[in-house]
């Protein structure tokens, strides 16, 4: 069994002995981000300065600054990216005002408006990491006992840092959402006498949903969850019911208010949190904690399938009859030209299927732990039956896993989720290792045992078992130089010391533009900028003549190239006559003209010559 051999939940009852558990778990979980600091200053801090094609932290930096600069709290716009005017983000200000909020008083304590950013690239991704690995050891604790601490500490430690989203200037969302998730399945798993749990648990799944929608899966599962509980056992998840339900409610309208501007109230948008996610959320947990109040719908079974059915019914038929277009692929309306030379090389948004195929030792990375868990709660399951925090667990980790089947994406939530299964698992063989443990196993061999499941708890140890494995059969592959990829800060000094123009380069490049010069770009690789990113590729994609007029039509006075871009190989393979691949091949139309102060770095940077 996975569970120790404690009674149900009474090692969850808020106690004094449960306070201290909750400190221990802080404790530990800032004396890991303390370390992760140790060790990163030892390096140091070398991703600050390049991070490796990381465009949406790159940009989300370019969005916060513009925060601090002036721009409007409900104004998204992205001024210097795509057509004239740029386009909307679709991302949520609830990420870039914690950050904004380090760079101003880090700023004002050091003097500096440089060193308050540099602290705040540091600090919050250490931040999200502490509160992440926090929530994580509580899950554990709570699914397994005090004797899973440890190893979540040792397995989750390690292996959601090994994950990327923690490191030093990530400021995309992932890490806080992944931080939230683990609050929410923290908190669900607390015992039903703790209202306090439930209610941390639906503020973090209605903040999941309003900082982004990849996590609406999750927080789906949440309120499944939830609501099956209170369904299965009535009165005695009362409280869990209307804690989750009232909070996620009252979050989701809060989030609403500081978000959505007034003019946006009625306008829904499917990938980003407007009055679709909002008035659901707000049916939804309401009913659900409505029903929880009445005491005559809890004590009896048929009333509170009928009251959560209604409750169901009505959400679903409020997203039918007013958002039906939220309910198709997201990707479904997106421009196919994009979809076949950007969306479908975007390694994030690949399904499991591409990633055998291509990459198998990435796909180890992503799914061997997650299945393992899977397999191990499973066989518990059987062994055992169901209980309260077993279904919990399965319901989180089986949508995590079906989630990244479809987008690999999803493989960072899987990942963490099955840390939870697993240091329960290494718990168990902890145990029989120790004084006491079963006698009918020779202690040399439980050793051994225990040995062989830290080992394969562990995400690496499928890394190089199929990397071995899938190295001995591959075929010789061009290798991406990191160096000639043209991410790193000092690429771009060249171009920063040039006048504000409008600049012609592929996607990838266009978040380091903004976020180290004062140029705007076209492309980008955001799918809200369809008329800068198709108008870039039928540049890109054209012959010289016919991209010398659409550059001077579209006032584009620069043209910067990466040789060693992986999207700039792409595009001259996809476009054998166009601009770019003759850029590549050092044929050099003669209306471009070499920057004077370009430098000796992978960067090529041409002027765009004034027709004669």
């Amino acid at each position: 069994m996975l569970h120790n051999a404690i009674g149900p939940f009474e090692r969850d009852k808020f106690s004094f002995a449960g306070f201290a558990a909750w400190k221990q778990d802080l404790a530990k979980a800032i004396l890991a981000a303390l370390l992760v600091l140790v060790i990163q200053a030892s390096g140091g801090f070398t991703g600050l300065a390049d991070l490796q094609g990381d465009n949406d932290s790159l940009l989300r930096l370019v969005q916060i600054r513009d925060l601090i600069a002036g721009q409007g709290w409900f104004d998204p716009q992205q001024y210097r990216m795509g057509p004239q005017g740029g386009f909307p983000m679709h991302w949520s200000r609830l990420v870039d005002a914690p950050v904004a909020a380090i760079i101003l008083v880090a700023g004002w304590v050091t003097g500096g408006a440089g060193m308050g950013e540099t602290i705040a690239l540091v600090a919050w991704p250490l931040m999200t990491y502490a509160a992440c690995l926090f929530f994580l050891l509580c899950a554990a604790r709570r699914f397994a006992g005090a004797e899973a601490a440890f190893p979540a500490l040792v397995i989750g430690g390690i292996g959601i840092y090994m994950l990327g989203i923690f490191l030093p200037a990530a400021l995309d969302h992932h890490n806080l959402q992944l931080a939230l998730t683990m609050a929410m399945i923290s908190g669900l798993l607390a015992t039903p006498d703790r209202p306090f749990a439930a209610c941390l648990a639906g503020a973090a799944a209605a903040l999941m949903m309003a900082v982004g929608a990849e996590t609406l899966p999750y927080v789906a599962a949440g309120c499944l969850g939830a609501a099956l509980l209170f369904l299965i056992s009535g009165e005695r998840e009362r409280a869990t019911a209307i804690g989750f339900g009232l909070s996620f409610a009252a979050v989701s309208a809060l989030a609403f208010i500081a978000t959505v501007p007034r003019s946006g109230w009625f306008i829904a948008a499917c990938d980003a949190y407007s009055v679709t996610q909002f008035s659901v959320a707000v049916l939804g947990g309401t009913g659900l904690a409505l029903a929880a109040s009445s005491r005559s719908v809890a004590a009896d079974f048929s009333r509170r399938f009928v009251a959560l059915a209604l409750i169901a019914v009505s959400a679903g038929g409020l997203l039918l009859a007013a958002f039906p277009q939220c309910l198709a692929d997201p990707y479904a309306g997106l421009d196919p030209r994009l979809k076949t030379y950007w969306l479908d090389g975007v390694s994030e948004a690949q399904s499991l299927f591409s990633i055998l195929t291509n990459d198998p030792v990435l796909a180890a990375s992503y799914y061997a732990t997650p299945l393992l868990a899977a397999g191990l709660l499973g066989l518990d399951i059987r062994r055992s039956g169901w209980s309260r925090a077993r279904a919990l667990v399965m319901l989180f980790l089986g949508s995590a896993i079906l989630v990244s089947l479809w987008q690999v994406r999803g493989a960072i939530f899987s990942i963490s989720i099955a840390v939870i299964v697993l240091s329960a698992w290494v718990a168990v063989w902890r145990a029989r290792t120790q004084p006491g443990g079963p006698a009918a196993r020779p202690a040399a061999m439980a050793t051994v045992k225990l040995c062989l499941v830290w080992v394969l708890s562990f995400g690496i140890t499928w890394d190089l078992a199929v990397g071995g494995v899938a190295g001995a059969f591959a075929r010789e592959t061009e290798n991406v130089d990191p160096a000639a990829s043209c991410y790193a800060e000092k690429d771009y000094r060249a171009l920063s010391q040039m006048p504000s123009q409008t600049v012609l380069a592929v996607s990838n490049l266009g978040a380091a533009i903004l976020k180290n010069t004062a140029h705007r770009v076209l492309a980008g690789p955001y799918h809200r900028n369809v008329a800068g990113n198709l108008l870039a590729q039928q540049i890109l994609f054209a012959t010289p003549g016919e991209a010398r007029k659409l550059l001077q039509d579209n006032e584009i006075t620069l043209v910067v190239h990466c040789p060693g871009n992986p999207e700039s190989g792409l595009f001259a393979k996809w476009a054998p006559e166009g601009l770019l691949a003759e850029l590549s091949d050092k044929a050099v139309p003669d209306w471009l003209e070499l920057a004077k102060n370009a430098g000796d770095g992978p960067l090529e940077i041409y002027h765009v010559r004034p027709e004669l």
